[in-house]
C-alpha cells in the first residue's frame, strides 16, 4: 500500500524545476514510485505510451529509478531503461525516441541527496507550472490506481548513439591535435567523455573518471572555485591546451585555459553564439540578464538578434521555443541548443570550444580574449531581513547616476559606460544576490562595495 504524504512533505521535495531531497528522509522508493505513477498518468493523458529512464552513479539511483519504473508500468505505460547516463544523454534519448523522460540525479548536490529531472517527449521541460504542481497535488491526494494492464520494461543502450549524434553536430575530426585535461569529479562525465571524444585528435588526460557517488575527491560542482583547483593545477603541470570540468550529472561544463585560468561561461556563450551565427546568419540567441554584456554586443556585431531573459532554465527554454532561437547560454554554464531539442548539453558546448581552439593556432587564452571585454563580480549573496526594501534602497542610492532601471528579474541598474549591477531576491532564502559588471576589475570592486554598503546597511 502506498504511504501517504503531507503537502509540506511533498512541497519540500518537488521544487520549481525538479524533484530533489535527502534520501531516506525526504525521498525514498515509495515516494518516487508515486511520482512515477502520477507522471505516467500525466503523460498518458497527453498521448504518451512509454517513458525513458536514466540514472547517475549515486548509490541510491538504481533503487530509486527502479521504483519509479514500477510506478510508470503500474499505470499502463511502458518503460525504456537506458541505465547509467548523463542528464543530456537522457535528453538525447527523450528526443531521439520521442518519449517523455526521467533522469535520476541530484546534479552537483552532496552524496546524501538524489532527485528526478522530468521532461516531455522531445526533451521538453516539465516544471512547476507545466506538471510538477499537478504531480505534487496528486501525491498528497492519493494517486488513483490504473484500471488496465500494466506496462512492460526493456533495456536499451543509447550511449554510442548519443556520442555519434554529438559528433555529427560539431566536427572535430580535422582540428589540430589538442591535449585536454578533463575533471569529471567522479560524476557522469567519466561515463560520457570517452564515448563521445574517443577516436578524435584529442589526447584526453582524465581526472576522477571513476564513477563514485560519494565524491571522494571534491564536490562535483565546478561553479565553486574550490572544486576546479585540481584541474587548474593539472593543466599547468602538464601543459595541456585546455581544461574541462563537468558537474555531477555532466549537463554543465566549465572551461580553464592553458594557464589554468577560468574562462567565464559568458565568454563561452559568446563564442558558441558566434559559431552558430556563422552557420545561421541573422539567427536569434538567448542569454539571461546576468550574462556579460559582451554576449548581446557580439550577437549584434554578427548580425544576430539577442533576446534577454530571466534567470532559470525554464525561461531560457521557453524563450527559445517562442523565438526559434538557435542557441541560449547562462552564467551558470548551462548551454541550450536548438539542434539538441532546445535542451542543455555541457558536452556539446565543450565540443564547440574544442573546435574553435583546434581550428586555429593560438592558445585558448588569446582566442578567448575577444570574448572577455568586461570584468565581473560573480554572484555575491547577502542575508537581509527586507529584500524588497533593501533593493529599493539600492535603486534610490544610484538614482542620480542610473542610465536605466529595469525589473525583468529583480532590478538591473545600468550606469552607462559598460557598468551595471543586478539585485535579485532568492525565492527560498532571505538572500539578495548581487552581480556587477564593469570595464575593469577595479571598477567592479568599487561598485560592488558601494552596492553592498547599501544592501547590508554598513
Amino acid at each position: 500500500m502506498n504511504a501517504t504524504f503531507t503537502t509540506a512533505e511533498v512541497d519540500a521535495v518537488i521544487k520549481a524545476y525538479d524533484v530533489r531531497g535527502l534520501v531516506g528522509e525526504q525521498i525514498d522508493a515509495d515516494f518516487v514510485h508515486q511520482v512515477g505513477q502520477s507522471f505516467a498518468r500525466l503523460m498518458r493523458a497527453e498521448g504518451a505510451s512509454s517513458v525513458v529512464i536514466g540514472h547517475d552513479m549515486r548509490d541510491s539511483s538504481p533503487e530509486l529509478s527502479a521504483a519509479f519504473a514500477t510506478g510508470v508500468t503500474a499505470q499502463g505505460l511502458d518503460v525504456v531503461r537506458i541505465g547509467l547516463a548523463s542528464t543530456d544523454q537522457l535528453y538525447f534519448a527523450s528526443g531521439e525516441l520521442d518519449m517523455p523522460g526521467a533522469m535520476f540525479t541530484a546534479s552537483h548536490n552532496p552524496a546524501a541527496y538524489n532527485g528526478i529531472k522530468l521532461c516531455r517527449a522531445g526533451a521538453k521541460p516539465v516544471g512547476q507550472d507545466t506538471g510538477l504542481r499537478t504531480i505534487a497535488a496528486e501525491i498528497v491526494a492519493g494517486v488513483p490506481a490504473h484500471d488496465g494492464p500494466a506496462g512492460t520494461a526493456t533495456d536499451r543502450d543509447v550511449l554510442g548513439d548519443y556520442g555519434a549524434f554529438l559528433r555529427g553536430l560539431v566536427d572535430l575530426s580535422g582540428i589540430r591535435r589538442l591535449t585536454v585535461t578533463v575533471d569529471a569529479g567522479n560524476g557522469m562525465g567519466g561515463h560520457t567523455v570517452p564515448a563521445v571524444l574517443a577516436g578524435l585528435p584529442l589526447e584526453i588526460d582524465p581526472l576522477y573518471f571513476e564513477l563514485d557517488g560519494d565524491f571522494p575527491n571534491h564536490e562535483a560542482n565546478p561553479l565553486d572555485p574550490a572544486n576546479i583547483v585540481d584541474l587548474q593545477h593539472r593543466v599547468r603541470e602538464t601543459g595541456a591546451d585546455i581544461g574541462l570540468a563537468f558537474d555531477g550529472d555532466a549537463d554543465r561544463c566549465f572551461v580553464v585555459d592553458e594557464r589554468g585560468e577560468p574562462v567565464s561561461p559568458s565568454a563561452v556563450t559568446a563564442l558558441v553564439a558566434e559559431r552558430e551565427l556563422a552557420r545561421r546568419p541573422g539567427a536569434t540567441i538567448i542569454h539571461n540578464l546576468i550574462t556579460s554584456r559582451v554576449v548581446p554586443e557580439l550577437v549584434a556585431e554578427h548580425g544576430g538578434t539577442a533576446v534577454r531573459t530571466r534567470v532559470g532554465h525554464s525561461f531560457i527554454k521557453q524563450a527559445m521555443a517562442e523565438t526559434g532561437a538557435v542557441f541560449g547560454g547562462e552564467h551558470s554554464a548551462h548551454y541550450y541548443f536548438a539542434d539538441f531539442w532546445g535542451a542543455d548539453s555541457g558536452m556539446l558546448a565543450a565540443m564547440h570550444v574544442l573546435a574553435a581552439l583546434g581550428e586555429q593556432d593560438r592558445p585558448l587564452s588569446e582566442l578567448m580574449a575577444g570574448y572577455q571585454r568586461y570584468a565581473a563580480s560573480g554572484e555575491i549573496n547577502s542575508t537581509v531581513d527586507d529584500q524588497q526594501g533593501r533593493t529599493e534602497a539600492a535603486v534610490a542610492a544610484f538614482a542620480d547616476r542610473a542610465v536605466s532601471v529595469d525589473r525583468l528579474d529583480g532590478v538591473t541598474v545600468d550606469l552607462g559606460a559598460g557598468a551595471w549591477f543586478n539585485l535579485r531576491a532568492s525565492n527560498t532564502e532571505p538572500l539578495l544576490r548581487l552581480n556587477v559588471e564593469a570595464p575593469t576589475a577595479a571598477e567592479v570592486e568599487r561598485l560592488s562595495a558601494e552596492v553592498l554598503s547599501v544592501v547590508r546597511g554598513a
